[in-house]
């Protein structure tokens, strides 16, 4: 069996500068990237499985205003955002496993407190929706202070030890788990309800959220026992903020535009994500976990166009960060247009469309991570890595009040036509703001 947790005798003795990642030692390097890639597949499979297929029915369950269940996530992204340039940097100073083993840990236990509170809101020992509420948000700041030091530390691990050249495709190859854990997640919900429900009417929806939360334990403990680490930690964080260029690295003009450009993937991915739901319920005249059962497939055959673009596209195309910004968003830009006129006996659409947002996010999430690697040096890997985290949830903290407002209150269809317009408006700021031509580390 493949050992991940030592390289040979020399890389144990030697420490590793952050400072040529193309001549550092890469003990076991595939083995480590497919651990990271599954520990992003379990953050991002759980954190979407509550979006979109646990919460939203739950609360219709429980009989609390849609608006609520997408409230519980805008908190939650807003500590997102908090907690990832944190531990982004803290990654530099402790070493990328401990902090990512520490960001499985974190959002094993907040699995854990929220499938506790929703257990008892829906056994009525918990009554009274504000109460419910803050139960439910309780538990997710958990996640979202803690959790989120798993990807920053994750990208920085892959920005480490890779080149130039290779890096836009590995940090493709490894965040493809969190991408398809996005769309996963609701698939895996949908079959795990279905066989739960059978069990427990009542508690069978959030019999997947117990599950995720083993998962995220055993993660933990095999990105601290199993990942190899031969990178020598700072001891001293003042010597990261020292480093020329850590300071306001957020708008710098040779980062900000990837920035920007992820706020608006997070604000058109989590509207479409956190609408597609209840679109689905209301197009097919379902509720509850059978409306799970029909968004399963949807997201199932959106996680194979995630696989499609991060691990078949991506490699043989060999297209820049830019262009991979500009030409994902046109699949996605047609996927959110379909959603529009699907009616009750357009399944196909909804599916098709799913499969096309997919794509699209394949694409595009990459382009604007690898981009921002590619943009500073070595040895801020893990504050930009951070920041890119924290851009990239962001969005959530507004599109719930805002794309769940405007589906309930102002019409079913203008989320998605709004995604859409913002989707060609980002590809044509990536086209403009961005320079062409191939990558490289910016000169500071």
């Amino acid at each position: 069996m493949l050992d991940l947790s030592t390289g040979p005798p020399e890389e144990q003795r030697m420490a590793v500068s952050t400072t040529d990642p193309e001549n550092a030692p890469r003990p076991d390097r595939r083995g480590a990237f497919r651990l990271l890639f599954f520990a992003l597949l379990a953050i991002g499979a759980g954190n979407t499985m509550l979006i979109s297929a646990v919460l939203p029915p739950m609360t219709r369950e429980l009989g609390l205003p849609d608006w609520m269940a997408g409230a519980v996530f805008s908190f939650s992204a807003l500590c997102w955002s908090i907690g990832s340039p944190y531990w982004g940097k803290k990654s530099n100073v402790w070493g990328r496993r401990r902090v990512a083993s520490i960001g499985l840990a974190g959002y094993a236990v907040s699995m854990l407190l929220f499938g506790v509170s929703a257990a008892l809101a829906l056994g009525g020992t918990i009554t009274g929706s504000i109460a419910i509420f803050l139960c439910l948000a309780a538990s997710r700041a958990v996640f979202g202070l803690v959790g989120s030091a798993s990807t920053p530390a994750a990208q920085a691990y892959v920005a480490d030890r890779t080149s130039t050249s290779e890096r836009t495709e590995e940090i493709a190859s490894v965040t493809a788990g969190f991408s398809v854990g996005t769309v996963v997640g609701p698939a895996f919900a949908a079959a795990l309800v279905s066989a739960f429900t059978f069990l427990s009417p009542t508690y069978g929806l959030i019999s997947p959220v117990f599950i995720t939360m083993l998962l995220a334990a055993a993660m933990s403990i095999l990105l601290l026992t199993r990942l190899p680490e031969t990178r020598r930690p700072q001891t001293d964080a003042t010597t990261i903020e020292e480093t020329p260029g850590a300071r306001g690295l957020w708008y710098q003009m040779h980062v900000a535009p990837f920035l920007i450009y992820a706020v608006g993937l997070s604000i058109v991915t989590g509207v479409l994500t956190q609408t597609f739901l209840f679109a689905v319920m209301d197009k097919m005249d379902v509720s509850g976990p059978l409306a799970v059962q029909y968004t399963g497939p949807a997201f199932t055959l959106g996680a194979v166009g995630v696989l499609l673009s991060q691990l078949v596209l991506i490699p043989r195309l060999k297209y820049s960060s830019r262009t991979l910004m500009i030409v994902g968003a046109i699949p996605m830009v047609l996927g959110a247009l379909m959603i529009i006129p699907a009616g009750k006996n357009a399944y196909s659409i909804l599916v098709t469309a799913q499969f096309l947002i997919g794509l699209g996010q394949g694409l595009v999430r990459p382009g604007f991570s690898g981009g921002a690697s590619l943009a500073v040096k070595p040895e801020l890997q893990g504050n930009v890595a951070g920041l890119v985290i924290s851009a990239n949830g962001l969005g959530y903290v507004v599109t719930p009040f805002f794309g769940l407002y405007i589906y309930e209150f102002v019409a079913p269809w203008a989320p998605f036509l709004f995604c859409a317009v913002m989707l060609t408006l980002m590809s044509i700021f990536a086209a403009f703001a961005l320079k062409p031509g191939p990558d490289a580390v910016a000169d500071e």
